[in-house]
């Protein structure tokens, strides 16, 4: 399995980091794009260097590199996941305004059919950021908050991002079981 993963410049980059995480330990081939907004938000709310989420993907561009080979609808992946996303980076593909290479590969799962996931962190949202999200749902895009459940009972913070990132998973027909699921708890 191949996916693109955009990390974007809001806040709640761990659980884009976690998913990388994860899908490195389930050999899955990841295509790492960070915004520059995303890693100085990677720098302000985790311990992580760049380099080591460069080193746990398979590639890496830069938003900027309008050369890479995922700007092209022949690029063969088999879903993109957007995690964090930004409104801005909302705005932008609901609008068609391959403003990045991040847009711009979106723009291409969703032309190619192919998923297209979009796990945004804001709160609240204006009218503007509403009519963006369900464009792209009518055009074909996952939209996910991160919003945890609390049905599992979370100890811990990583329960919270678990459940979000197990979430994601279950969208690109990951096998995992790093979240409770519902009614399922055994302890």
């Amino acid at each position: 399995m191949k996916i693109i993963l955009a990390i974007t410049g809001s806040s709640g980059v761990i659980y884009g980091i976690r998913l990388l995480e994860e899908l490195r330990n389930r050999k899955v081939d990841v295509t790492l794009i960070l915004s520059e907004a995303g890693k100085k938000v990677v720098e302000l709310e985790t311990d992580y260097a760049i380099n080591k989420l460069y080193a746990l993907s398979s590639e890496h561009y830069s938003e900027f590199e309008y050369i890479s080979p995922v700007i092209s609808g022949s690029y063969k992946i088999d879903g993109m996941v957007i995690c964090p996303c930004s409104m801005k980076t909302v705005s932008a593909i609901a609008n068609g305004y391959s403003a990045n290479v991040i847009s711009r590969a979106a723009e291409c799962c969703l032309k190619e059919g192919r998923p297209l996931i979009i796990v945004f962190r804001e709160t609240p949202l204006s009218l503007i950021h509403l009519r963006n999200l369900t464009s792209l749902k009518e055009a074909g895009a996952c939209i996910m908050p991160a919003a945890p459940g609390f049905y599992h009972k979370p100890e811990s913070i990583n329960d919270l991002i678990n459940f979000i990132v197990g979430r994601i998973m279950d969208q690109l027909n990951i096998e995992n079981n790093i979240y409770y699921r519902w009614g399922v708890r055994s302890d």
